[in-house]
């Protein structure tokens, strides 16, 4: 796994934008809230939301922690990236992250269809008052 792979899961979310933040992470951001952090220094470690459920079952796993500073909202992280956790286990984690990140957001700024709709919405009612 390296951070190249890392950034291609990321980057196929919907809305997705990232930046390096206090020299040396490179965050992942849905409308400037972050579902992942990874240090660019090696070890490359990765740090990520998760549920709950996942925190307890991930932070028994030798390699994964609770995220410095960020255990309290439920972020866990990878001392190396790729040493634990496979591509697809860590592709699924990151869509999970991505998730509870955006069912946190108002949902006017959530991306996906609800936006659409809304968006539609306004334009018939243009439409409209134009033919009136």
């Amino acid at each position: 796994m390296t951070i190249q792979t890392l950034r291609q899961i990321c980057r196929t979310l919907p809305a997705v934008s990232e930046d390096v933040k206090w020299g040396s992470d490179l965050c992942f951001c849905v409308h400037k809230k972050m579902f992942v952090v990874v240090i660019l220094d090696p070890p490359h470690q990765v740090a990520f939301k998760c549920t709950p459920e996942s925190f307890g079952e991930l932070v028994e796993r030798p390699g994964i922690i609770p995220a410095p500073y960020m255990a309290r909202n439920m972020w866990v992280q990878e001392q190396a990236l790729g040493e634990t956790l496979d591509r697809r286990e860590l592709e699924a984690l990151v869509k999970t992250s991505y998730e509870l990140v955006v069912a946190k957001l108002p949902k006017s700024r959530r991306p996906g269809p609800a936006v659409t709709r809304k968006r539609r919405a306004k334009t018939s009612k243009v439409t409209t008052k134009k033919r009136s």
